[in-house]
């Protein structure tokens, strides 16, 4: 599995919850922040909903 570096850089604000709850899952709690995962098929998929707010890069 590839890790990824993910960087949020938009605010949820003005989402849908679904989306909101997407970006909690993936672990993010506040704009700007950057969090590092392996890239499993779940992680993947919910990355593809919220790639608007997103910034991924492969380490």
């Amino acid at each position: 599995m590839k890790k990824l570096r993910i960087t949020q850089k938009r605010s949820g604000i003005g989402f849908p919850l679904r989306q909101k709850r997407t970006l909690q899952a993936l672990g993010f709690k506040r704009n700007q922040q950057t969090i590092e995962v392996t890239g499993t098929p779940q992680i993947l998929g919910m990355i593809s909903k919220v790639c608007h707010l997103l910034v991924v890069e492969e380490i």
